[in-house]
């Protein structure tokens, strides 16, 4: 059951604190799926370790970094002069930011990269990402546009028109 009244809103303090906690999770994550690929793909089998595993992780290294780098200049704290806390950067576990879908893209790279070590077919479902991207271009952007209905030449005719209207529905009362 949803709780009732208004929402509360989250202080500045708050907001930094989730911050370093969110980018020191993300962090966990990406460090952890490094090291099982490295130990993985180029200690246990450096010797099938072909271009594509090179490459794959570089790639995904630079996937990493990208969005980390995002979402931590997004969560950029500013203090004052005296040291105190002025603003604690945009929330990163806000619904529906763009933190969000750097945190999936972080948490899809790192689910490939992890099984890429049974396979690297794997790697194909990392073609998700920009398909979701392609998606919400879309649905946000494209879509409204190309679908919006054409303006109207001018509204005050129409304005005028239902004055009238009313000023004769009220005369026959």
């Amino acid at each position: 059951m949803a709780p009732k009244g208004k929402v509360g809103t989250k202080g500045k303090k708050q907001i930094f604190e989730e911050n370093k906690e969110t980018l020191t999770f993300y962090l966990r994550i990406v460090l952890g799926a490094v090291a099982i690929y490295g130990v993985v793909n180029l200690l246990v089998f450096y010797n099938a370790a072909t271009f594509w595993t090179w490459a794959l992780l570089v790639f995904s290294l630079f996937v990493y970094g990208a969005s980390y780098r995002s979402m931590s200049a997004m969560a950029q704290a500013s203090f004052g002069e005296d040291g105190s806390l002025t603003d604690g950067g945009i929330d990163l576990n806000m619904e529906q930011g763009m933190a969000e879908h750097l945190k999936d893209v972080v948490l899809l790279t790192a689910i490939v990269q992890v099984l890429s070590c049974f396979t690297m077919y794997v790697w194909y479902f990392w073609l998700l990402a920009p398909g979701r991207a392609l998606y919400l271009l879309w649905v946000n952007v494209l879509g409204p546009w190309f679908t919006s209905a054409p303006p109207t030449a001018s509204q005050e005719p129409n304005e005028k028109k239902q004055r009238r209207q009313e000023r004769r529905q009220m005369k026959r009362f």
